[in-house]
């Protein structure tokens, strides 16, 4: 998973040594600033502007998103990076307000939402596959997780 501001914490923790290599040392060292990270997605954030939206990292602005004119598609570049927001913010509404849900991250990298019941949820593979399918919705997921 390509996080491209995580060089962002990177140079405001320059002095500090992660606990491992990547995004996932990165993790140990600082759960919460890294979880602040994830939950920028900055693309997402700015597409959804151009069309009106405002997100502001609830289960509804999911929803939201979920109706937008998927324009998206038409830029084969823009995809997945689109895609890889999509999730992250997913990612974050889950932890803000489910229970017990966590960012669990990989030693390769990769980022996952923990649930409560232990159970994972791929987050940046669902957002892909929103971005380029429509399916699942960004809100079926949310609504999967709050209910397990």
């Amino acid at each position: 998973m390509n996080i491209p501001f995580l060089d962002k914490w990177r140079r405001r923790h320059a002095g500090a040594e992660p606990a491992g290599e990547g995004l996932a040392g990165a993790f140990e060292a600082d759960p919460d600033g890294v979880a602040a990270l994830l939950a920028e997605c900055e693309l997402l954030r700015s597409q959804a502007a151009v069309a009106g939206l405002e997100l502001d990292d609830t289960p509804a602005s999911l929803a939201a998103l979920d109706q937008l004119l998927p324009r998206w598609r038409d830029d084969p570049e823009l995809l997945p990076w689109l895609g890889n927001d999509a999730g992250l913010y997913l990612g974050s509404v889950v932890v803000r307000t489910v229970p017990g849900a966590t960012w669990h991250v990989w030693p390769g990298g990769s980022a996952a939402v923990r649930l409560a019941s232990g159970r994972e949820i791929a987050v940046v593979d669902a957002g892909l596959d929103w971005a380029v399918h429509g399916a699942p919705e960004l809100s079926q997921v949310y609504a999967e997780a709050s209910e397990a």
